[in-house]
């Protein structure tokens, strides 16, 4: 464990990825200085936002009016939540970093206690849900399995029930700053880092108000399958144990099927086995999913490798009003 750290003197940075959250801007910036204000310590809010369609930007630029340490950057296009995360991350200036929805759901209050972990040496604290309001059972019954599967196949353990909202110290941010992610899987980055890291449990309350843009379904398939295909080689080499399965049951289907013909043609036995078609197109419809599936999973490391070659940025800033205060 590191030495206790001050907090008088010390950055506090706030980033938040937002989209459509007109009805939530201000009653977040009114929980966070509530919260802020006792911790003792500098702070900066750095909403990270892609166009919107709603009075977002407008929302934040009168709290950055009456608070110039809230500042603003805003995307040349949609480019989705973590590339959010990652451009707040590698904008922040402070000496500690919370990442946080706007939706209210992860509860500002928590940050206090991140802020008190962080002092006792813990580079890492990550919030984890107890309860989850808000989400049905087959959401919450998707996620456990996820979570589960992740876990099984992934080269870091990730802690389940977790999702973006953490503090990070400045080590950490360096870190992951260097390493030019483009899909942005906080959660494994983070894991695959390391350092000190302590998880403080909470209840996940429903939406402020509005409905989810970032988490349906697409978007929360997305962020899963770049856990899977960032933190893990399992998928490849389950390719191969398959294709090994497989293989050595058509063998096996084949020596079974020889052996049956020569016993027939020796007399030993009478009758023989009617393959027939159905036999046949069940054998190859399954290999014809198999193959499909396994270019499928290579498909997605090559895609990957493909982005990588051509250095895009994950990002791209139309333009950015960055908080005032130090460096500012």
């Amino acid at each position: 464990m590191n030495e206790i750290r001050a907090v008088n003197g010390m950055l506090l940075s706030l980033v938040i990825p937002v989209y459509n959250e007109e009805q939530n801007i201000a009653p977040l910036v009114a929980r966070l200085q509530q919260v802020l204000a006792p911790i003792g310590c500098d702070y900066e809010v750095l909403f990270c936002m892609d166009p919107c369609t709603d009075g977002t930007e407008r929302e934040i630029l009168a709290a950055r009016a009456k608070d110039p340490r809230i500042g603003l950057i805003t995307f040349s296009r949609r480019f989705g939540q973590p590339a959010a995360v990652l451009a707040g991350i590698a904008y922040c200036r402070g000496d500690a970093c919370v990442v946080i929805d706007a939706d209210l759901q992860d509860p500002p209050e928590l940050i206090a206690d991140m802020v008190a972990a962080w002092r006792d040496g813990y580079d890492v604290v990550y919030a984890q849900r107890e309860t989850r309001e808000g989400e049905t059972q087959i959401k919450k019954a998707v996620c456990a399995v996820g979570y589960w599967l992740l876990n099984r196949m992934s080269d870091v353990r990730i802690p389940r029930n977790t999702g973006d909202f953490r503090l990070m110290s400045r080590r950490v941010i360096d870190q992951l700053n260097q390493l030019h992610e483009r899909e942005g899987f906080l959660r494994g980055m983070v894991a695959y880092v390391g350092f000190s890291q302590k998880a403080l449990l909470y209840h996940r309350d429903a939406r402020a108000g509005g409905a989810g843009k970032y988490n349906r379904f697409l978007g929360s398939l997305t962020i899963a399958l770049n856990g899977f295909i960032g933190f893990s080689k399992y998928p490849l080499h389950l390719i191969s144990i398959l294709g090994l399965i497989i293989s050595a049951a058509s063998l096996t289907l084949g020596a079974v099927y020889l052996a049956i013909k020569l016993l027939i043609a020796a007399g030993v036995i009478t009758w023989e086995i009617k393959w027939g078609n159905p036999t046949l197109v069940i054998l190859i419809s399954l290999l014809s999913g198999v193959q499909l599936l396994s270019l499928g999973i290579m498909g997605q490391y090559m895609a990957r490798m493909y982005d990588d070659i051509k250095q895009r940025p994950a990002y791209i800033v139309r333009e950015a009003h960055l908080p005032a205060g130090r460096g500012g």
